[in-house]
């Protein structure tokens, strides 16, 4: 009977519906336009073996476990789970459900913490026509990149550490164009994509030319983060956002001591997206409540 509804297929369409209603509530657009989103990692115990499970002593013990990858909405809302290895980069992850994205949101822009970024990663959002804006440790020591040598920039030269190489873009400039339709046609999903760049990065000059433009989006991020306080506070907004949302599913995820008993990829992933079902009607809730008994809210 539960084969009959609780499949991969029947909860994203639950999700995508739930999305899709608190979208056009009254009182998620105080929240947000449902243009930004941000995505992160939380980590479960397993209580059995699997092979999907790794080992990471400071989140598990002496156990094993794996991350449940989610992505939330500036109007509070998750539209996406993935079920991941917790030894993976965040990296890997970031666009897939942002390019899978079956819900009204219409997401232009996209912050993690520095577990999700790369320069390749900042090279592909801007390929897809999106802001990658990650919130990155240590930013005021990131090394900057110029396109021109002619130019001096007194208070930035010692993070300057040399100039991009413009015709290794240039001469890539079509594979890039490729890759975006390949990536927005979902020939290829973005997490093997990148995976199998990152595994021979040096033999592959694909991956030398796209970091290359990574490196030149990366440097006018850094420089409008450092420059605006607004733009780092809306970041950071979104990133608590997301805090806020993984500490109700870990309230809501109290059966069998908060451990995950399924051992199969396909029953994990059925768990999470349930995971993510229940916790999104708990604000949409709130905002049908409060459209319903303060009408002049608007």
């Amino acid at each position: 009977y539960t084969d009959w509804y609780i499949r991969e297929e029947t909860l994203k369409n639950a999700i995508t519906g739930i999305v899709n209603f608190q979208y056009h509530q009254p009182l998620s657009q105080f929240w947000g336009t449902g243009t930004l989103s941000s995505s992160d990692g939380q980590r479960f115990p397993l209580s059995t073996k699997a092979k999907n499970a790794t080992a990471l002593p400071k989140y598990f013990g002496f156990d094993k476990g794996v991350t449940f990858y989610t992505w939330s909405s500036d109007q509070r809302s998750q539209y996406g789970t993935k079920v991941i290895p917790s030894t993976d980069r965040d990296s890997l992850y970031v666009l897939d459900e942002i390019l899978d994205n079956e819900t009204e949101l219409f997401i232009l822009e996209h912050t993690t913490d520095t577990a999700g970024y790369t320069e390749l990663v900042f090279a592909l959002f801007d390929l897809l026509g999106m802001q990658f804006s990650p919130r990155i440790r240590s930013i005021g020591s990131q090394r900057l990149y110029k396109v021109d040598n002619s130019k001096n920039y007194p208070n930035l030269d010692s993070q300057i550490l040399r100039k991009i190489h413009r015709e290794v873009i240039l001469n890539h400039w079509n594979d890039f164009v490729r890759l975006a339709g390949s990536l927005k046609l979902g020939w290829v999903s973005a997490s093997l994509f990148i995976s199998k760049l990152q595994a021979f990065p040096r033999q592959n000059v694909l991956t030398n030319a796209l970091q290359e433009y990574g490196r030149l989006i990366k440097s006018i991020f850094v420089l409008r983060y450092l420059e605006s306080e607004t733009y780092r506070r809306r970041i950071n907004t979104q990133l608590n956002k997301g805090e806020a949302l993984h500490a109700l599913r870990r309230f809501i995820f109290w059966a069998n001591e908060g451990k995950i008993r399924k051992k199969d990829l396909e029953d994990q992933t059925n768990q999470a997206s349930c995971l993510t079902l229940v916790t999104n009607p708990h604000f949409s809730q709130a905002v049908s409540l409060t459209e319903k008994f303060h009408p002049g809210i608007r």
